[in-house]
């Protein structure tokens, strides 16, 4: 397995490729070490320590002097990009369980869009998604509490708790004249990476819901079950929709399993030593059977490296509608008491040098779900709250322009609501696929 890793101050910190409520490790017993700050950062200092001093004396009441740093450090990140955050230490604690794939809680992924909570995407076979909370919805109470001012960590903490305990959110839809609560009863959230099955023809069908610590080796025994290396095996559909990321480095180990050489995804940050390289090797790498991946709005961050990898390398065709946009690398920075800070530090890049920050993956077929209603009513990166912004597309090289073919399909309703418009046509192109293939060896 990958072991991502970046030294800072002589401290190792895990870098993640995450979405809002997605979780990191904590690496204990180690001092980290805090550069030296700027002659002008310390003039500045002095405001602070004013005002601290100026509370201490003079507020109603008498105030814990670590709860008042701890709520400037917390509105110092707050002003930031939507991705940073301080985490005290029972908030950090919390956090590292998401990444073992099992949790209590209702299972969605949280953002903030006009100031308000809202719904990034609930997570598939979860008490959220069972209880029909979709994609967009605006939650403006969670119980009795307003989550006007609330922060992500915050809002998190009130909708997690024991099995079989209640909590009650507070809808705002499109369609609805009011807030409607929805009742949900907590569940322990085990949510499984990767799911499959084959489909007619020698199709195999694989699902990742979210990139954990053994999503890598859960694809491989995936793969191994679907017969991805038998002369019959027809081509593989990869179905990375409404996951919100992860680990960056099982980004970066399900992409080697599909390329054989080359960069699978870079970051850049301002700092130096920032930037890092991730390149696939050959060794285990899967036949070269056609492939398609499905990618929508609710496909984030390390997904998005995913789809953006094997995009570039043309290993595979992407379908569905443009992905979320979430471009940033978090580093997780552990602080001496136990607290700590997830610090944007770098943005990631495709290997043609596309930035997916704020602008997505866009796919090569695009092919919009009836279900989910029109592309510009999606929530991605770019309606975040002080999102970083993207950078414009590589320049391509000569002759690149015309060898990209677009398809854009209106998906209609078919045979009910139930149909799953995208993954129909993915199994549609692939046939097609062996179909004009036969039909070019008779003709030669």
């Amino acid at each position: 397995m990958y072991r991502i890793f970046k030294n800072i101050g002589g401290q190792k910190i895990l870098l993640l490729a995450v979405s809002a409520s997605l979780a990191a490790i904590l690496l204990s017993g180690i001092n980290y070490k805090v550069s030296a700050v700027s002659v002008k950062a310390y003039e500045n200092m002095r405001i602070f320590t004013d005002a601290l001093a100026t509370v201490q004396e003079n507020y109603a009441e008498e105030v814990d002097p670590k709860a008042l740093i701890y709520g400037a450090i917390k509105g110092m990140l707050q002003n930031l990009d939507p991705h940073s955050s301080f985490m005290p230490p029972e908030d950090y604690k919390e956090m590292q369980v998401e990444t073992k794939g099992s949790f209590g809680g209702i299972g969605i992924e949280i953002g903030i869009r006009d100031n308000i909570l809202t719904v990034v995407s609930p997570i598939e076979d979860t008490p959220a998604f069972k209880a029909g909370i979709k994609a967009g919805d605006k939650i403006v109470k969670i119980n009795e509490k307003s989550t006007k001012d609330l922060s992500l960590t915050e809002a998190v903490k009130l909708m997690r708790g024991p099995k079989g305990t209640k909590v009650t959110i507070h809808i705002m839809r499109e369609g609805f004249k009011e807030p409607k609560p929805f009742e949900i009863i907590r569940e322990i959230i085990e949510v499984k990476s990767v799911k499959f099955k084959t489909l007619e023809d020698g199709i195999g069908y694989i699902r990742i819901t979210q990139f954990q610590e053994r999503t890598g080796s859960d694809l491989e025994n995936a793969l191994d079950k679907i017969g991805s290396r038998k002369e019959n095996f027809k081509g593989l559909i990869l179905d990375l929709r409404n996951n919100p990321g992860g680990l960056l480095n099982q980004a970066v180990e399900v992409s080697d399993k599909f390329l054989t050489s080359g960069m699978i995804v870079y970051t850049k940050g301002r700092v130096a030593g920032q930037e890092m390289k991730f390149e696939a090797r050959g060794d285990g790498t899967q036949p070269n059977y056609p492939m398609i991946v499905i990618v929508n709005s609710g496909s984030a961050s390390a997904s998005e490296i995913v789809a953006g990898a094997l995009q570039d390398h043309k290993r595979a065709v992407v379908l569905g509608i443009q992905t979320f946009g979430k471009g940033s690398v978090q580093t997780i920075i552990p602080l001496s008491d136990g607290s700590a800070l997830r610090l944007t530090t770098s943005k990631y890049y495709t290997p043609s040098g596309r930035s997916i920050q704020a602008k997505g993956i866009e796919p090569d077929i695009v092919v919009e779900d009836a279900k989910d209603g029109a592309t510009k009513n999606h929530f991605r990166e770019k309606d975040l709250e002080r999102h970083l912004e993207g950078e414009g597309a590589a320049p391509e090289k000569e002759g690149e322009k015309d060898k990209k073919i677009k398809v854009e399909e209106k998906a209609e309703k078919e045979k009910g609501e139930a149909e799953d418009i995208q993954l129909k046509r993915a199994v549609d192109y692939l046939k097609s696929w062996y179909i004009f293939k036969d039909v070019m060896k008779k003709a030669s």
